[in-house]
């Protein structure tokens, strides 16, 4: 993979030398902003968004993931497998799952193709190479990949840099967590061409037992700029090695050892429980992009976005007592007693390639702002499991695929949205989207079932919108969005095949003094065919989701930056909803039973962040960062034993910087010490039934369980960062 990075930047290095010359024309727009234009809302779009810069997460960028960083934003809750931020972690919003909310990088589709998820661990770090990011909640604008059903997640990688810089980063804490990196960059050479570039490891033992965390990553960037081109070619990738803690653990060991992990548990040959040392997820991942972006003159810009992303990797489990036949194996006699069952450590192996074409033009003149484009994806990919080791074995050899299957899937839409200031309070909003998908399947899944899947969608999706500017501090909004979402590689393998579709209206008001900003958003959801969480995950921590019929969220949203003084700050935010399966049917004792209306899982009603920030000096601030988020039903059937508690946290973070001092530009200092209450929560969980007659012969019992995801107690990070 070194040579295919060396290569590639050899070809564009040639090209940027042969880029055409600037055609001398007032640069009156972002350049870097024009990547990812078309897929982001405008400040004054009539829909809800948070943007965050560099500066607002570098303070806490000491090791956690994206999710993490984000968890303070309205309508966010996250979690962590691993207990402490670093490794696997999930983010929802608005009750919807990581699979319903949909991330692109530069406007290119970062989402898994096949189970839509977003796999943050493959990208370790990536928050050191972010210039800002958009979080817009609810349908939001058009944009590519699978649909957005909860938010859309939109990151824009770091701006060319005019002057040279670089950075050195060291950070260390809890759970023998470690963070180094480094970043650099050329400056604009010629007043042209930028070279940067970062290298980062991270390392962590984790809170769970055993969940610990080897992570590797790299973000490589050429740009040539003038006044009014833009091309830029980037690399970025990672490698993660992570001890799998997806399991959770029961209420007893909550109770008593809520960092048990029973990942890789087996029995010896004496009877005694041991622990596989090798229960791992390794994976690695390759992105490489293209932009270019084009002013042609004050109203016509262009971009052209160009991807590939190859990632290959694998689980490795051991497996107690597992049938000869699930493995294509052959009985075999040992002193005349038949062999069928053995031990074993197996992987599953997933090997794919994923192409991009984005293209799109941009026409603003006098009242009008134009956006229309394309984007075209295909996706292969390659599942198969093999055995490396057995303790018996018959007419079976090294490398043998026991299980394998592909998957393509083809994912082309077109679209084009437009915003038309009627006069100086009327603007008008409108957005047509039309999406295609093609997903085509063949071969066994992992339990040597059948997948043949041939399915093709056609989803028209408009949106609509209207702002009311009352003065220069007052605004108000309306939008109504609609969106239409295909089912997952899971879905598929459970027997869902029809596709989802969201209705989302908004209203809102936006408030700014400059010191004072107030953002107050409604909004109602109805969903058709809404693919919602069971509370159930399969035997790799996949979540199993059922068709719901109707169903609906209705919230209202509350955000505010307050500047109390030029020392004291407060960011609140709060979300009200209500989120509910309309007429839900589930089987209870062995009947069909309806339920009525019944909260939607992983939904909790209200969710509540702060963050107060006290700047003394303008190189030392303090922020006290808080969240509540009310109790959550893990099902869809208000069972008392699927209820996740509520849980209030709170941590502290500090920055200090050096400024002026010998060989170095300038030394920061963090500090973050995590949940400083000590408060035991538990973020997420799973929730599962099933129906029983042996513990009442000729009655049928439906017996329920919950499991639980712990986080970590009071835990601490501290780094520094040396700037020259």
């Amino acid at each position: 993979m070194k040579h295919k990075i060396l290569v590639f930047f050899l070809l564009i290095g040639g090209f940027l030398v042969r880029a055409q010359e600037s055609f001398n024309l007032p640069d009156t727009v972002n350049l870097e902003e024009i990547i990812v234009k078309a897929v982001r809302a405008d400040k004054k779009a009539p829909f809800a968004q948070t943007i965050v810069e560099s500066k607002d997460i570098e303070p806490r960028n000491l090791a956690q993931d994206i999710p993490i960083l984000l968890n303070y934003l309205p309508s966010v809750v996250t979690t962590s497998d691993a207990g402490a931020g670093v490794g696997y972690t999930g983010i929802r919003v608005r009750g919807s799952d990581a699979t319903r909310v949909n991330v692109t990088i530069n406007g290119i589709a970062f989402n898994d193709s096949e189970s839509q998820g977003t796999f943050w661990v493959n990208l370790p770090d990536f928050a050191s190479s972010v210039q800002n990011l958009q979080l817009q909640r609810g349908v939001g604008t058009s944009t590519n990949g699978s649909g957005a059903f909860g938010a859309s997640l939109n990151i824009l990688t770091d701006a060319v840099s005019k002057d040279a810089f670089g950075e050195i980063s060291s950070s260390f804490g809890s759970y023998n967590t470690f963070k180094n990196n480094v970043k650099f960059s050329t400056g604009l050479l010629n007043d042209h061409i930028e070279i940067a570039g970062r290298l980062s490891l991270i390392s962590s033992d984790g809170y769970i037992d055993r969940a610990a965390a080897d992570l590797k990553s790299y973000f490589l960037q050429a740009a040539y700029r003038d006044e009014k081109t833009l091309i830029k070619a980037l690399a970025f990738g990672g490698h993660e090695i992570t001890y799998q803690a997806w399991y959770g653990i029961d209420e007893e060991k909550l109770k008593n050892d809520r960092t048990f992990n029973y990942a890789g548990i087996y029995t010896d040959d004496e009877g005694n429980i041991q622990f596989y040392e090798n229960e791992v997820d390794n994976y690695k991942q390759d992105h490489f992009q293209f932009h270019w972006n084009q002013k042609f003159n004050d109203f016509w810009t262009t971009n052209i976005g160009l991807n590939y992303t190859h990632g290959k990797g694998f689980f490795e489990q051991y497996k107690e007592d597992q049938d000869f036949e699930d493995y294509d194996f052959i009985p075999i006699e040992i002193g005349g007693e038949v062999i069928n069952t053995t031990d074993l450590i197996r992987r599953r192996w997933l090997d794919n390639d994923f192409y991009v074409f984005n293209a799109n033009a941009n026409y603003t003149k006098d009242k009008f702002d134009v956006i229309f484009g394309s984007s075209y994806s295909h996706y292969d990919g390659d599942h198969f499991g093999e055995v490396i080791w057995a303790q018996y074995t018959g007419g079976s050899q090294i490398r043998d695929q026991y299980y394998s299957g592909n998957s393509k899937k083809n994912d082309f839409n077109i679209f084009a949205k437009a915003t038309y200031n009627l006069n100086e309070n009327w603007s008008f909003f409108g957005d047509l989207q039309e999406r295609f998908v093609i997903y085509e399947t063949s071969g066994l899944t992992s339990d040597r079932v059948p997948i043949d899947v041939d399915e093709k969608y056609s989803f028209f999706n408009p949106k609509f919108g209207l702002t009311y500017t009352i003065d220069s501090q007052h605004h108000l909004y309306t939008s109504y969005a609609r969106a239409n979402k295909e089912p997952n590689r899971n879905d598929f393998e459970n027997g869902v095949s029809k596709p989802e579709v969201l209705n989302d209206f908004e209203l809102g008001w936006r408030f700014n003094t400059g010191k004072i900003k107030i953002s107050t958003n409604a909004y109602y959801m109805y969903y058709k065919d809404q693919l919602v969480l069971t509370g159930k995950i399969d035997d790799v921590g996949n979540p199993i989701r059922r068709t719901s019929g109707e169903s609906y969220r209705f919230g209202l949203e509350i955000d505010a930056n307050i500047l109390i003084s030029n020392q004291w700050s407060i960011i609140p935010n709060i979300a009200l909803s209500s989120n509910k399966n309309k007429d839900f049917k589930a089987s209870i004792d062995g009947d069909l039973v309806s339920l009525g209306d019944t909260n939607i899982s992983y939904s909790p009603n209200i969710i509540v962040g702060n963050i107060i920030s006290y700047q003394p000096m303008h190189n030392f601030q303090i922020n006290f960062l808080s969240k509540f988020v009310g109790a959550q039903y893990m099902g869809n059937i208000d069972s008392d034993a699927s209820i996740l508690d509520s849980y209030f946290v709170n941590d502290l973070n500090v920055s200090y910087e050096i400024n002026d001092i010998p060989i170095f530009r300038s030394i920061v200092f963090n500090g973050l010490i995590n949940n400083i209450f000590n408060k035991k929560y538990v973020s997420n969980g799973y929730f599962y039934t099933y129906d029983d007659t042996w513990t009442s012969p000729g009655e049928t019992i439906t017996i329920e369980g919950s499991g639980f995801y712990p986080q970590a107690e009071i835990n601490f990070l501290l780094g520094f960062t040396l700037r020259f």
